[in-house]
């Protein structure tokens, strides 16, 4: 079997993987947790190298995984996509027990979605850059990371518009500018011009850019349009070429904001920054929003990935009442009316009883 590139220069076989890997342009975070795999997979079976071992092998991981580690499904199809990747794409092998390992079946989940009252008490409890990325989020339905790396090119002011680039699959698309959000990000831009001149004024090395674009234009990393939009407060270093230079913000830092903006503000809800994604798309098609208009804004490739919200909207809308509001709703079955309290005794100085009608005990 012809692995997917040419020849491997690196003589180990770690080294193999990454190479392979950025060959086929893979994003960081899937080299790494490949990677990761790998290592435990040969660890595991007592530092056997991988030729040396086969379906047994493969299938007796796997088995402790799911067993023993009880790892979630999506966890599960990572490992064997990690090992498929280490035998047909490094080690060129093809044998007929790779087309045989079953994958784990996967179950889509329900969303946590906040609502609109949700959603607001806990940005209130936001300050800052955080409080800033939370509403872009929410209001643009982009992920963490799409919202992280965005550029100063990338937001259109005059079009309300956000062009998001390199995207899940390597996908590119537009989503809105939230009018309510113009003057905060106008200040964020100035915030970043101040980073990007201070930089400048330094002689710091120019950020990261995509492919060889720095080789054909060498002064593109430190040109302003392709500066963050939300740059890191410090520098860092390449985990690529090596180089410091600075980065955008890091990730946890929204992610540790949002955990701590979500206890003050009393939501008894599994929260994470994608929650204000999912939100957004329900909250998109409970205004009444077509469903393709939601798939395009949230980059899914297939409809049926953004019918999910539609199972939220089924219940959390009202559409579906419950029989126990009908029993609730229907008269209650006639009862006789209570008999009235017997009259008190006649004295000569006390005054005649006073009767209640009896339609009060109808």
């Amino acid at each position: 079997m012809q692995p997917g590139g040419p020849p491997l220069q690196s003589r180990r076989l770690i080294e193999q993987v990454r190479e392979r890997a950025r060959y086929l342009h893979y994003s960081l975070a899937t080299e790494k947790a490949y990677l990761y795999w790998v290592r435990f997979f040969i660890r595991w079976h007592g530092v056997r190298h991988p030729r040396d071992m086969g379906a047994a092998e493969v299938e007796a991981f796997l088995t402790m995984l799911a067993t023993q580690r009880k790892v979630s499904p999506s966890t599960h199809n990572q490992a064997l996509s990690a090992l498929l990747f280490l035998y047909r794409q490094v080690l060129a092998v093809d044998l007929p027990w790779l087309d045989n390992v079953q994958r784990p079946a996967y179950k889509r989940r329900i969303p946590s979605v906040l609502t609109a009252a949700e959603v607001s008490a806990v940005l209130d409890q936001l300050t800052g850059e955080a409080a800033l990325l939370a509403r872009l989020l929410y209001g643009t339905g982009m992920r963490l990371m799409e919202g992280l790396r965005l550029r100063i090119k990338d937001v259109d002011f005059e079009r309300h518009a956000i062009v998001v680039r390199q995207a899940k699959g390597n996908k590119d698309r537009v989503v809105m500018l939230p009018h309510s959000l113009a003057g905060a990000l106008r200040e964020q831009l100035l915030a970043s011009r101040a980073t990007w001149e201070a930089d400048r004024l330094h002689r710091r090395a120019g950020v990261e850019v995509p492919h060889a674009l720095e080789s054909k234009y060498p002064s593109v990393g430190y040109s302003w349009h392709w500066f963050w939009l939300f740059p890191s407060p410090t520098l860092s270093i390449d985990p690529e070429t090596g180089v410091v230079r600075r980065h955008h913000l890091f990730e946890e830092r929204l992610q540790r904001a949002l955990k701590r903006a979500v206890a003050q503000a009393g939501v008894a809800k599994p929260v994470s920054v994608h929650t204000l994604r999912h939100s957004f798309a329900t909250h998109l098609l409970q205004a009444g929003t077509d469903i393709r208009t939601v798939q395009e804004l949230l980059g899914h490739s297939d409809v049926s990935t953004t019918m999910i919200y539609t199972h939220v909207l089924k219940v959390a809308a009202g559409g579906t009442a419950s029989p126990l509001d009908a029993l609730a709703g229907a008269p209650p079955p006639a009862q006789p009316p209570p008999r009235p309290p017997p009259a008190p005794s006649r004295s000569p100085a006390s005054p005649p009883a006073c009767r209640e009608p009896a339609a009060l005990y109808a």
